[in-house]
């Protein structure tokens, strides 16, 4: 990150050299509060999929993707996780209606 603002009495640079470091100090931080949300979603989410746990894990680290482009990743983590974790769950439910729908289908021909 290369700010380069002339406020104020600290010169070119400074507020970008402000918000580099207040990033950089920030930066442990919220990647431990993602870190203990990723493994609260995932504990509380891996009974649902006991068969599918790595596409748990999927969601998890696409939601962390996305979360960290935006400007608060702890706040949309979160929220994202939980509904891309609905989604896979509904998507597992779906393919289990398929496949027994398919069998019987199969024993009918």
């Amino acid at each position: 990150m290369n700010l380069n603002y002339s406020y104020g009495r600290g010169g070119k640079g400074s507020v970008g050299r402000r918000l580099e470091k207040a990033g950089a100090a920030a930066g442990p931080r919220l990647r431990r509060q993602i870190s203990t949300a990723k493994a609260t979603i995932f504990a509380e989410s891996s009974p649902a999929l006991t068969a599918q746990v790595h596409l748990l894990r999927l969601a998890l680290n696409e939601a962390e993707a996305v979360a960290g482009q935006t400007l608060y990743p702890e706040l949309v983590f979160p929220v994202l996780a939980t509904e891309k974790v609905q989604a896979v769950i509904a998507w597992v439910a779906r393919q289990q209606t398929v496949r027994q729908t398919s069998a019987v289908f199969a024993l009918a021909a």
